[in-house]
């Protein structure tokens, strides 16, 4: 039988012994055995010994049969229940977030962010969820979700009026498991649905009600070692805002594999064909992508990982783009991009947990080349270092991170927004994290920032730099 327990990691399912029912089947052994002796002994006894009674053999041997049916209607239930409870455990672990993807398999959480290195709140822990009573059901749903409150403030070294600003955003995701290897997911979300790297909502427009859209809604197939993802699906890759906002969600199909190694390393393997822009009568626009992952042994306090991938987009057709999408990447007369985006991406990261649990510190650096780039303008890369962590109450993390990305690096339609600048910058970023209570955070984050060069982003004067300073409240469930 299974029994309910509560442990750091969460609820989980184990077997209990019945003694009962194993002194039942001692005992019914030692019956056979000696009624299988009685008649060998009976078998080699003289032929002048007195045959022994019928009837009472007659009655023992019926008693015999009558159990033996009985304890193998017995095994035949006890089978349908284990098949039943191993399926029930795997909803209940879906329903309470029992190792998530990230951490023990290879596909991506959608209500967690994988990026190696985080800029804000987002990995502060959500509330712990109650192991659930052994009588009550499974659930195969699971909510999650956060609120996010921001004030942000605008300013630059030439004196030009500062702006003052404010944020939200929402969002509240639901995944159900329909059977042991079969889910599906979907997420509703505040901001622009013409956006594909926010999801904030700027308080502004008389007060006007908040727009609101999907930005996930897939089916998943999980084999273990091998997930599988098709609709608008999570992010699969390992990366840094550098090459992928953290908002991004792709549209198309993914794969994630993970085989872990007898040393305690791990490779990974993750790959995605995105569906960017389809039209009925003309080339369409895609991007296919694969990235190769291994994650070390620990080797004392130091754990190491690196993260090789190739994006290659095919841009046939910019019909679905906006302003907002083209951003700061050069464009042609007629509109189009100037560059192909052939991306070649390295990560490289370690971390320590030497300082102690409370301060664990990672370290990641993020090297990207554009090889189909028109210009020489073709190359970004970042280094980003966290100490301390996120996760309960009274925690402490502070960040420091410095990014240098030129104009046709990476496609910024997809690049980080947490600046005016998508591409041609040279950026320092300080945050600092701060739990208060569980699932609560408030994040400050300060970006010190300018044009890396004068001629690509014109509105911009590359002597003067930007500052952007944000404080946030952040709520996760």
């Amino acid at each position: 039988m299974y029994v309910t327990s509560q442990d750091a990691g969460g609820a989980r399912l184990s077997r209990v012994r019945r003694p009962a029912q194993s002194q039942f089947i001692l005992g019914l052994t030692a019956s056979v055995l000696a009624l299988a002796a009685g008649g060998a002994a009976g078998a080699q006894a003289p032929a002048h010994a007195p045959a022994p009674a019928p009837a009472p053999a007659q009655v023992d041997a019926a008693e015999v049969r009558r159990q033996i049916e009985a304890l193998r209607a017995e095994q035949a239930r006890i089978a349908e229940l284990q098949t039943r409870t191993e399926a029930n455990i795997r909803a209940l672990e879906a329903s309470v977030g029992i190792a998530p993807p990230p951490a023990s398999g290879p596909g991506p959480d959608p209500m967690k962010d994988i990026n190696p290195i985080a800029r804000d709140a987002a990995s502060a822990a959500p509330p712990p969820v109650p192991a659930p009573q052994q009588s009550a059901p499974p659930s195969r749903f699971a909510i999650a979700g956060d609120l996010r409150v921001r004030a942000q403030r605008d300013s630059s070294n030439d004196h030009a009026p500062d702006r003052h600003s404010g944020q939200v955003r929402g969002r509240l995701g639901i995944t159900y498991a329909v059977n042991d290897v079969v889910s599906v997911g979907t997420r509703i979300v505040t901001g622009d649905y013409n956006d594909p790297n926010s999801v904030d909502v700027q308080l502004s427009n008389f007060d006007n009600k908040f727009q609101t859209s999907l930005d996930l809604a897939y089916a998943k197939l999980d084999y273990g070692s091998t997930q599988f993802y098709g609709g608008k699906i999570p992010q699969p890759f390992v990366r840094t805002e550098l090459v992928w906002d953290g908002d991004v969600t792709p549209q198309g199909i993914s794969a994630n594999y993970k085989l872990p190694l007898a040393d305690g390393s791990a490779f990974k393997a993750n790959a995605l064909y995105f569906v960017i822009d389809e039209q009925a009568a003309g080339p369409d626009s895609t991007m296919a992508g694969a990235q190769f992952v291994y994650e070390s042994p620990t080797l004392g306090p130091w754990k190491f990982d690196t993260a090789a991938a190739y994006y290659h987009y095919s841009l046939g057709s910019t019909a679905g783009a906006d302003a907002g999408d083209f951003r700061t990447n050069l464009r042609k007369p007629n509109g189009s991009y100037l560059s192909q985006f052939h991306l070649g991406d390295l990560i490289v990261g370690a971390s320590y947990s030497g300082f102690g649990e409370r301060w664990p510190l990672r370290i990641v650096g993020d090297y990207v080349h554009n090889f189909g780039a028109a210009t020489d303008a073709d190359t970004g890369y970042g280094l980003d270092v966290l100490l301390g962590r996120a996760s309960k109450v009274g925690d402490w993390r502070v960040g420091y991170g410095y990014a240098v990305a030129e104009t046709d690096a990476v496609l910024s339609a997809f690049s980080q927004d947490n600046t005016s600048l998508a591409t041609n910058y040279r950026q320092h970023m300080l945050s600092a994290d701060y739990v208060i209570y569980p699932g609560t955070s408030i994040n400050a984050t300060w970006a010190h920032y300018k044009p890396k060069n004068a001629y690509d982003t014109p509105a911009f004067d590359p002597r003067d730099w930007l500052d952007r300073f944000r404080v946030a409240l952040l709520v996760t469930f």
